[in-house]
């Protein structure tokens, strides 16, 4: 039986669009200032650019220029790299499908704050009464530890966690097609409103303060060595790299992209996205007078610190509570993209592998991940939350970074993949020899080095608890780490399983260029 022809992006442009919609996201918007303003400002921002250049442009290169190349997503593309390390692949895509299980909720918490924010009304300066807006939509217990057995649902979050994955489904369910529909609006409209937002904050009395804050950076900073670790860190959790959706993506595309070029506008088009949020986030918090209460928490940003700082912008309620709707609204046009390229990378991976169809593969993942995803819309859900995604991005999403490298660095070759980014660009190409190194030596020592770093402060600095009883984060974090690095073995078992039944894996080769 012949295999049906694979969807492609309809033009490069709707390939860029989706890669930088999938990469710009919530982190963006609130992780990124938060981290800024924890490290310095500026010290920040000049290793974080240095990091997604350094690090994340060779890794987000890889992945696509493989996957285009195989034309299969993360699993079989790592099959088709080296046997040995399909496992990586799959721990990837296990480890993503993870992370929109909770990501859609936080998915849906924002889409209450768009009707939450009409509230701003009559809380002008009252910013006690704005940070308690989201508690009192969301029902919330916030991360009390005792309080991790509350499984009672708010009925507005269900309502919000169903249009939630209603939207979600809606716009990957064609796959590249749909997706190329969608990121026509979706990429465009959060750049649009975080300029209004940047125009009225840099308009305000003490956004100078707080732009100098963001630009110039602190020397004494840079002898933190969690500065380093944190801009690392937020290249791979922004660029949207080790969790199969650039495999994905890079899946639909023509052989004669060009990846070399494509990839360094993904990557610019992610950075300028970080550093707009960060103009706006520094002029809007200088202008009210809350510079030091910028959090590195990106829900405590957004649901707490930031309604504060919009019921203070202004004398006037309306004006308020309209710049409130138009923060929420930003927050949602980042969040979708995000939230269903995450699905896709997940169902292009399962489909790929059990030659099944590809809309029955996203409905299906849809409607598990759904399921799982009630656990975080609960009274308790922020609890159980902050520990999975602590561990699915401190521990399992670095991890998964060292093997890629150690697969493409160590059981493959540099050389080859290095050309094939190369195979299509006459102009700019990414340097073989830099690449070279990056992705064998720097790279997986760096994150190495950054996973030392996360033990060191879980086992010595915490004393083994990240802050939640033993149990709970046994459960929410090691085990759910240990089903994800294990992921492969299950496929393996299934394979094998199907096998009896006259299944037959598609061989997948990597064939050099005559």
């Amino acid at each position: 039986m012949s295999e049906k022809k694979r969807s492609t992006w309809a033009t490069r442009g709707t390939f860029i669009l989706a890669a930088i919609g999938s990469a710009v996201g919530l982190g963006n918007a609130w992780r990124f200032p938060g981290l800024a303003a924890k490290h310095g400002g500026g010290t920040f921002l000049l290793v974080y650019l240095v990091a997604m250049f350094v690090m994340g442009l060779p890794l987000l290169m890889m992945e696509v220029s493989i996957a285009r190349k195989l034309h299969k997503g993360a699993g079989e593309c790592m099959r088709g790299v080296s046997k040995k390390m399909e496992f990586v692949g799959w721990s990837a895509t296990a480890n993503a499908f993870v992370i929109v299980t909770y990501y859609s909720v936080v998915f849906a918490w924002v889409l209450m704050m768009i009707f939450g924010a009409l509230k701003f009304v009559g809380m002008t300066g009252d910013s006690e009464a704005a940070s308690g807006v989201f508690a009192a939509l969301t029902q919330t217990t916030w991360d009390v530890p005792h309080a991790l057995s509350d499984w009672a649902i708010p009925i507005p979050v269900l309502i919000a966690l169903v249009v939630a994955w209603l939207l979600m489904y809606y716009c990957i369910r064609d796959g590249a097609q749909s997706v190329g529909k969608v990121v026509k609006y979706t990429v465009f409209l959060p750049v649009l409103l975080l300029l209004i937002m940047a125009v009225k904050g840099c308009t305000m009395s003490g956004a100078g303060e707080g732009l100098a804050r963001f630009f110039i950076p602190q020397l004494a900073a840079f002898k933190d060595p969690s500065l380093w670790i944190d801009a690392i860190g937020q290249v791979f959790y922004s660029l949207s790299i080790c969790m199969a959706i650039m495999f994905a993506y890079g899946s639909y595309l023509e052989e004669d992209s060009n990846v070399a070029v494509d990839c360094t506008i993904i990557a610019v088009g992610d950075a300028a996205v970080s550093i707009l949020s960060g103009i706006v986030m520094f002029s809007t918090m200088g202008g009210v007078g809350m510079l030091d209460n910028i959090s590195a928490s990106g829900i405590a940003t957004a649901f707490i610190i930031y309604p504060q700082a919009i019921v203070n912008l202004t004398s006037v309620g309306w004006f308020n509570a309209l710049f409130g709707i138009i923060f929420y609204l930003m927050l949602v046009t980042l969040a979708i993209d995000s939230a269903f390229s995450i699905v896709e990378g997940v169902s292009t991976s399962l489909a790929d592998k059990f030659h099944t169809d590809h809309k029955k593969m996203t409905r299906a993942i849809c409607l598990v991940a759904a399921v799982i995803s009630l656990v975080y819309a609960t009274r308790a859900g922020l609890a159980w939350l902050d520990i999975v995604d602590n561990w699915t991005n401190q521990i399992n999403l670095i991890i998964i970074g060292v093997l890629e490298c150690i697969a493409v660095g160590w059981c493959f070759s540099t050389d080859k993949v290095v050309k094939e980014i190369n195979r299509n660009t006459t102009g700019f190409k990414m340097p073989e020899k830099c690449f070279h190194i990056s992705i064998k030596y720097v790279s997986p020592v760096l994150l190495t080095g950054l996973f030392c770093w996360n033990m060191y402060n879980l086992f010595v600095v915490q004393n083994g608890v990240y802050g939640y009883s033993v149990g709970a984060e046994l459960i929410a974090g090691w085990i759910v780490s240990l089903l994800v690095f294990t992921s492969g073995i299950w496929i393996r078992l299934i394979v094998k399983s199907k096998e009896k039944k006259g299944f037959k894996e598609t061989e997948v080769v990597w064939k050099d260029a005559e």
